[in-house]
């Protein structure tokens, strides 16, 4: 079966400030140990991807960031004009028409057009022919928006599929959807923490991506795993009512235990959650402490991904 490694199109997602952003880097890592080539695609986001890889601020141009990793912040005016320019055939006609303020105003009020955009040239750059016939990148990994904004985003190329008329961009959607439906192809990557609001919007998210869209949660990354010191009946233990009294007499070490003990049983019931109600594939990251703040740390997660 497709593992995680083998597509060609991954989409990233996940609830807010659970680190999308280092598990994309870290499976492009991943990836390009194996000698593909990667295109990691931000949405005009904050841009955190030149920090994780120690390289210069990343903007809308496609940038080698390490080898065989690409880097863009998609600015999704710029992709729209790229794609005008495409279909007019001309630069010239393209900027008379995109540098047009009302019909950037328009662009900008027309809802899904800029989230079409940046997912389009993600996909083109997955699907586009080099001088030899082969696409330049073996791998596109998109870093999406948080869950709410990530669904939108890929609903709109089965609106465009279903309401707009014939013709390029509705030709490009079908195509784009039929790639990202098919399971060999893309995979889905939900990334959470093990905390009962991600797991349950974790389950959310997994149920809208294959129940409403049809797509392939490919795998659910947990992040920010702690390693269980103490037992589940020294966890009971330790917070247990009775215990209040002893905690209190304990001290601080004896508080700080009941503090882990609380993380850890919260930890263990949110995996017991993922694992009962969703089957896709999973892999752990421990936390760091210190935070992930550079390349030494993405690739130790990489490795794990691998």
């Amino acid at each position: 079966m497709t593992t995680l490694l083998d597509r060609r199109f991954h989409f990233v997602t996940g609830k807010g400030g659970v680190g999308k952003t280092t598990i994309t880097s870290a499976l492009a890592l991943s990836l390009a140990a194996r000698d593909k080539r990667v295109l990691i695609c931000g949405c005009n986001a904050k841009e955190r991807f030149s920090a994780l890889f120690e390289a210069p601020p990343l903007g809308h141009d496609v940038t080698l960031v390490a080898e065989n990793v690409w880097a863009t912040n998609i600015d999704p005016g710029r992709a729209m004009e790229e794609y005008g320019q495409m279909i007019l055939k001309s630069r010239t006609v393209s900027r008379a028409v995109f540098d047009n303020r009302y019909v950037r105003s328009f662009f900008r009020a027309t809802p899904g057009l800029y989230e079409w955009a940046m997912l389009g040239k993600a996909w083109f750059h997955a699907v586009e022919p080099s001088p030899d016939g082969t696409p330049p990148f073996d791998a596109v990994i998109v870093d999406a928006p948080a869950t709410g904004h990530g669904l939108d985003m890929l609903r709109v190329p089965k609106v465009i599929v279903d309401v707009v008329p014939p013709g390029i961009l509705r030709r490009d959607a079908e195509r784009a959807w039929e790639m990202f439906r098919d399971e060999r192809q893309t995979g889905v990557v939900i990334v959470t923490l093990p905390e009962d609001m991600p797991v349950n919007e974790t389950l959310e998210l997994s149920e809208a991506m294959t129940g409403e869209l049809g797509l392939h949660v490919s795998n659910v990354v947990v992040n920010g795993m702690i390693p269980p010191l103490f037992s589940a009946p020294e966890r009971a233990s330790l917070l247990a009512p009775r215990a209040l009294d002893e905690r209190t007499r304990g001290g601080v070490a004896v508080a700080a235990g009941a503090r882990r003990a609380l993380r850890e049983t919260i930890q263990a019931e949110a995996l017991a959650k993922l694992g009962k109600h969703l089957s896709s594939p999973k892999v752990y990251v421990p936390l760091y402490f210190g935070g992930v703040n550079g390349l030494a740390e993405v690739r130790e997660i990489a490795r794990r991904l691998s």
